[in-house]
């Protein structure tokens, strides 16, 4: 498995949100998929090699919910049409095959069900 290089497991807190005169109404779906992703990761192998990090907002709000795996030399993903209660596991053990892999590469076929049909980009490693 690769441990010396940094990972991160990006959350749109801003997804699925209502909105009301300019502003959010109530907990917005990407808030939600934040706040399972981290009670479910409390147990995980990998929280402490592989972090949720929050963001406002991943310009991918027509594909809500979204998640972006991203990794120092390895090809960056972006998921989304991610259903908050249906995705949460799968979105573990999708960052899971991530991290085990030298280069990022995640195979239609080894993702799990949830993250086949979302795939909104996948970005080329900087190195």
């Amino acid at each position: 498995m690769v441990t010396s290089v940094s990972h991160t497991l990006f959350v749109c807190t801003t997804c699925a949100s209502v909105w009301q005169d300019g502003k959010r109404i109530g907990e917005s779906g990407g808030q939600k998929l934040l706040n399972k992703l981290q009670n479910l990761a409390e147990n995980w192998e990998l929280r402490d090699q592989f972090p949720i990090q929050a963001v406002e907002c991943m310009s991918a709000c027509n594909r809500s919910c979204v998640v972006a795996f991203a990794a120092e030399g390895k090809l960056t993903y972006l998921f989304g049409d991610l259903v908050v209660d249906d995705s949460i596991s799968a979105v573990l053990e999708c960052a899971s095959k991530y991290y085990a892999k030298e280069n990022g590469l995640l195979p239609w076929s080894e993702r799990p069900e949830p993250l086949k049909k979302g795939i909104l980009a996948k970005i080329p490693s900087l190195s």
